[in-house]
């Protein structure tokens, strides 16, 4: 792991907990440690789970410094009580995001 220091503030490579919305409404997700690279692979159809429902909206994710913060999370997000409480905090989100819409793409983090 790459730590660097920024006055007091300790900053390490991040991994990344993320949701896509896809063109059938499903919600997809994934963990990786390079956000912007993974979402140009499921923009281009080069994700196989992702691929048959392009276009693909990146509605939201979460940061963890630990690897196994983000699987573990990403591990629950994907049981019955995971996806019920997603739904929850995404209410508002899932609600106003329709596939197809004009939304950013991963350049414009």
């Amino acid at each position: 792991m790459t730590w660097q220091w920024k006055s007091s503030i300790v900053f390490s490579e991040m991994y990344y907990v993320y949701f896509l919305r896809m063109n059938n409404s499903q919600i997809y997700t994934g963990s990786t440690k390079d956000l912007k690279s993974r979402m140009r692979l499921h923009e281009c159809g080069n994700v196989t789970t992702t691929s048959k429902y392009l276009p693909v909206i990146l509605i939201g994710y979460e940061s963890y410094i630990l690897k196994s913060d983000a699987q573990r999370r990403e591990r629950y997000l994907k049981t019955t009580e995971g996806k019920r409480l997603f739904r929850q905090q995404f209410r508002d989100i899932l609600n106003t995001v329709r596939p197809g819409s004009s939304v950013d793409r991963a350049e414009d983090f």
